[in-house]
């Protein structure tokens, strides 16, 4: 390694309106090495790779770039600078050749009648096997992430920046990958590894950087670390009190038997074996890092997708896999999704129209096919009430509120309706302390009714503060459920590793030195 790093961060900050996302954020990545970036969902890390690429500009700080200032105006001005980035989700046109994809995100000067030769010369090189007339609707999915990568590298980057790259690959293309990253750093070009599987950190990365909350926490060699004490740098060395007090739960509410669903589309996850049960009185709680297929179970415990079997998702005994949404809540079933507005509520509707798109049966905002405008506009100025919702009239659109309070009127219009089983997925998400605790509260208190609430969160402290019981989704496995209050970083680090672990001893790790 040269003396001078090839990319160095100096206090780099970043806000977004009420957030600090880069907080006074100090980072160096040596010419010719392998660092990884790690943290928990919503640590900084996508804002910082963003700013360094050129998509977000910084409020303050500075970057250098092989010693001298860099402050790229854009994604082009970073790639002319030599630095690239392979996204986690591909942006290539299905309809056109691996060729055609190329050439339209090069530079103009790149693009010429050798470039054929060049993606043949280059793919060669790094074993990334691609033939350039291939349209990209005929390829697997580790053949687009090749054709990401030598779209890439055609523009001779000396900085390549890695967004979860291995989050859809088979084993095999996993170690395919892991050959070229390595052919990469040996010819001194240097990387920045995104990923929240500690086994690749350890066996990959010569170096680490831990955000958490939007600061460096920490700095590492990963293959001198163990996956608990990656886990600790990135959650933290305790974990909030269990605040909910414990009541004895009853008879089984909301089931789950063996779910086995087939991702809708490639850069999907499949839920495989997932069992899991909640009880009336009880929150229980599912945590994993995004991605990991927790947008495929709530779409099939809220009825959006149709499970093979019936019985497969019951309520109260009774089979609902084959049950649609609207039955399904019939039954007493309420939802919160994590798209608040566009799928929790339609922008350009009312508050009191809003209220129509999922109680007008339980509220009885309907009668003889007719809605009842009255009995919705009352019941939208009670959810107003109730959860201090910021508006000047429930006749207001609902995209005109803020994200948190158009939050707290979806939790609401919910909760409200009474429901014997609430999913709900990142049910404080956007809303202020005090806020998130008031809807805690009401939580607390449905479930205190008698109903069972799963609660699907990337919100550790949140999870493991208001849940009775906890598991971790990982790559379509649900982890054994165990009590929150007993619940170690350790063990939750390890169970957000996968079914397959990050329990890889030291002796494993291949030298990326």
């Amino acid at each position: 390694m040269t003396e001078t790093p090839l990319l160095q961060l100096d206090r780099l900050t970043r806000s977004f309106p009420g957030i600090v996302a880069n907080d006074q954020i100090s980072l160096t990545v040596q010419q010719g090495s392998i660092h990884a970036l790690l943290g928990e969902n919503g640590a900084g890390k996508s804002t910082l790779v963003k700013t360094i690429y050129g998509s977000l500009r910084p409020d303050s700080g500075q970057m250098m770039l092989d010693g001298k200032p860099f402050a790229p105006a854009n994604p082009a001005a970073a790639r002319l600078a030599g630095v690239g980035m392979v996204f986690q989700h591909f942006s290539l046109f299905d309809a056109m050749t691996v060729a055609e994809n190329i050439a339209v995100a090069l530079p103009a000067d790149l693009v010429d009648s050798d470039l054929t030769d060049r993606i043949r010369d280059v793919s060669a090189s790094y074993g990334l096997v691609l033939d350039p007339f291939a349209r990209v609707d005929q390829l697997s999915v580790g053949e687009r992430q090749r054709v990401e990568i030598v779209r890439c590298l055609l523009q001779s980057p000396r900085l390549i920046i890695m967004d979860e790259p291995t989050s859809v690959l088979t084993p095999g293309e996993v170690g395919r990958l892991f050959t070229v990253l390595r052919k990469l750093r040996d010819e001194g070009r240097s990387i920045l590894y995104i990923s929240h599987k500690l086994r690749e950190i350890r066996n990959l990365c010569s170096a680490a950087t831990v955000l958490r909350r939007g600061k460096v926490v920490a700095t590492c060699d990963p293959g001198q670390e163990t996956p608990e004490s990656l886990a600790r740098m990135m959650i933290g060395n305790a974990v909030r009190h269990h605040i909910r007090k414990i009541q004895e739960p009853g008879a089984v509410r909301l089931s789950i038997d063996s779910l086995d669903l087939p991702a809708e589309t490639e850069f999907g996850v499949s839920l495989k074996n997932v069992s899991l049960q909640v009880r009336s009185g009880e929150i229980v709680g599912i945590a994993g890092v995004a991605g990991n297929g927790q947008d495929e179970l709530m779409a099939a415990l809220i009825g959006e997708r149709r499970c093979a079997e019936s019985d497969t998702i019951s309520m109260d005994g009774a089979p609902v896999g084959r049950l649609g949404p609207t039955r399904r809540r019939d039954m007493g079933m309420s939802f919160v999704p994590e798209e608040r507005l566009g799928h929790g509520a339609a922008a350009a509707m009312s508050l009191t129209e809003n209220t129509l798109i999922s109680a007008r049966g339980r509220r009885n905002l309907a009668r003889r096919g007719l809605l009842d405008f009255g009995a919705a506009t009352r019941f939208a100025r009670e959810i107003v009430l109730a959860f201090n919702v910021a508006t000047t009239a429930v006749t207001r659109h609902a995209g005109s509120l803020s994200g948190g309070n158009l939050q707290k009127f979806v939790i609401g219009r919910e909760v409200l309706q009474g429901p014997t089983v609430l999913i709900a997925a990142q049910p404080t998400w956007g809303v202020d302390a005090k806020s998130a605790a008031e809807i805690h509260t009401a939580l607390d208190q449905l479930a205190r009714a008698g109903a069972a609430i799963l609660i699907i969160s990337q919100d550790l402290d949140e999870l493991l503060s208001i849940c009775d019981r906890f598991a971790v989704l990982a790559n379509g496995h649900l982890s054994d459920v165990r009590t929150s209050a007993d619940v170690t970083v350790a063990e939750i680090g390890l169970l957000m590793g996968g079914p397959t672990g990050d329990s890889a001893k030291d002796g494993d790790r291949e030298d990326a030195a």
